[in-house]
């Protein structure tokens, strides 16, 4: 199950990464209007709605796993990880869930988005 949730976040980092890109290409004129429109209303419907928010202290996951999320984290880097805690303070449910167990997006290191709505963030206290 950890290693699920560490692959999930690996690969809705990866897919932020996406989202980031489709973005630029919409800043510079595109030669062929009619070939990114459709693929961006199919882009969007793909990506579920947030049905619950679990948060996991990286302390919580197996040796293997934080190994694996530390190298997802520094593969992402700062500008990753700024994306991520923007994204999440914009989100009032995820934010209010963080603030119930007294956290904030600044102890977010890693998320995970699984197809039937959860979303799982892991988090790294302060040292």
């Amino acid at each position: 199950m950890r290693k699920t949730i560490v692959l999930a976040a690996a690969a809705s980092l990866m897919l932020a990464g996406a989202a980031s890109a489709q973005q630029q290409p919409a800043q510079q004129p595109a030669p062929a209007p009619t070939a990114p429109a459709p693929a961006a209303p199919s882009a969007q419907s793909a990506v579920p709605t947030i049905q619950s928010v679990n948060i996991v202290d990286i302390t919580e996951l197996p040796k293997d796993t934080q190994t694996q999320v530390n190298q997802v984290i520094a593969q992402r880097g700062d500008d990753g990880l700024k994306k991520l805690r923007s994204s999440i303070d914009a989100t009032p449910k995820v934010k209010s869930a963080l603030e119930a167990k007294g956290l904030s997006s600044a102890q977010v290191v890693a998320a995970s988005m699984e197809p039937n709505g959860a979303l799982t963030l892991i988090t790294k206290k302060a040292s």
